[in-house]
């Protein structure tokens, strides 16, 4: 064996189990048993989780690297245990072309240490699939027509494509944002995208989608209505929307401006209880790094988003801590789930075959989360203050790429092609 990780805990076969680890050729090998090994890991005291998959992060490169890059944004990814990546499609140009496609494969393989999938926008959709985009999205439902949007959905169809999808309608949002853009008061960007602009497109994609994700749901009543169908529709939930409310606006101001933006208190009760008992898939980070100068401006001309793939699992351990999520569940959300949503059939578990991808923690040492410790561009965090459980150590492949400090250079990084497979998951 190339590898031996003994002495820990580790979550395997949806328990935790006294097992040593064996991995050779970056995969694991075998669970226990009486194996020799070049190199040794001892993880006593020390909890083994699989890595984390964030199905949504904006790394912001190409285009705005002065907020993110590669590099920068793929370290903050590992220093919180996440060991495989879905970049969105919007930076500059956007990738919605073979073209813009292969300019951001080339970056992030230079860049980026950790593995990675890319998405395509709604352009060139056979191409970008050859090229292995993993889904098409994040499509924001405000910026197209119903008849764009059922454009979209039937190719991605027919071409074995997941679409995602960010769902707030275009026309309520326009109609609520005219008479508040006076107002400089932050919640007032909740009220002018107000929870019927999500139930309203949740509503569309789901008469005319018989395969779709829908990114970061902040609504009961959305989760509701998509629940209303049966599961063939799949989301994911952000930190940030089952932490905060509007009643945080107080304190953060334009700092916790999102789309979709802030909600009641009650909405976070509802997504917490719909993420323990699975009607919500997988938690996503939706990473959008913006400098603090960016998100201190006018209300209305901030750009939206915060910065979150480093606190991700750091904050969900939090929550197992606290008895809001049983550690099975924060494991699926996070690791298996994605993986098979991705059709990563290679990630997303600890089990003999899958990649070596793991995350040893401390679970009895939380720490106080400080943005002067991450590794954003965006040098800031909402979540400044707040407690989390950070990774020891994270692997991928069986090679330690952080253990405090990047242990590899960039580009060790995978990039991770989409695979077509048909209408149903």
């Amino acid at each position: 064996m190339d590898l031996a990780i003994k002495n820990g805990r580790i979550y395997a076969l949806d328990k935790i189990q006294n097992l040593d680890i064996f991995v050779r050729n970056g995969r694991i090998a075998a669970l226990g048993g009486d194996h020799r090994a070049d190199q040794e890991i001892d993880a006593k005291g020390l909890l083994v989780l699989p890595g984390a998959i964030d199905a949504h992060v904006h790394f912001r490169d190409p285009g705005q690297t002065h907020k993110e890059d590669w590099l920068s944004g793929s370290t903050s990814a590992v220093a919180g245990g996440v060991t495989t990546v879905v970049d969105q499609p919007n930076t500059i140009p956007p990738t919605w072309t073979a073209r813009a496609f292969k300019l951001k494969l080339e970056i992030a393989r230079r860049a980026s240490v950790v593995d990675f999938c890319l998405n395509g926008g709604p352009g060139e959709m056979e191409e970008l699939i050859a090229l292995g985009a993993a889904a098409i999205g994040e499509v924001f439902t405000y910026q197209h027509t119903g008849e764009e949007l059922g454009s979209f959905i039937a190719k991605a169809d027919r071409l074995g494509a997941l679409l995602t999808t960010h769902a707030e309608d275009g026309a309520l949002i326009e109609r609520s944002t005219a008479p508040l853009l006076h107002l400089q008061e932050a919640d007032s960007y909740s009220r002018a995208r107000p929870p019927e602009a999500e139930t309203k497109a949740i509503g569309e994609i789901l008469a005319l989608s018989r395969r779709a994700h829908i990114c970061h749901i902040s609504t009961g009543e959305g989760l509701a209505l998509l629940r209303s169908t049966g599961p063939r529709i799949t989301c994911e939930v952000t930190p940030h929307h089952l932490i905060f409310s509007r009643r945080d606006y107080r304190s953060l101001g334009t700092f916790l401006k999102t789309n979709p933006p802030m909600r009641e208190a009650a909405d976070n009760e509802a997504l917490w209880d719909g993420l323990r008992r699975g009607a919500i898939d997988i938690v996503a980070s939706d990473h959008a790094p913006h400098l603090p100068e960016e998100k201190g401006d006018d209300l209305w001309e901030a750009p939206p988003g915060v910065p979150g793939v480093e606190t991700m699992l750091p904050l969900m351990l939090m929550a197992v801590r606290r008895n809001l999520l049983g550690l099975d569940r924060m494991v699926d959300c996070l690791s298996r789930r994605p993986a098979e949503i991705l059709g990563l059939k290679a990630k997303g578990e600890i089990m003999v075959g899958k990649d070596a991808d793991l995350v040893l923690v401390n679970t009895r040492e939380p720490r106080e989360i400080r943005a002067d410790r991450l590794h954003s561009k965006a040098d800031w965090t909402p979540y400044e203050g707040k407690r989390g459980i950070f990774p020891a150590m994270t692997l991928i492949r069986g090679v330690v790429v952080w253990d405090g400090d990047l242990c590899v250079r960039p580009g060790y990084g995978r990039f991770l092609p989409g695979t077509p497979r048909p209408p149903n998951i």
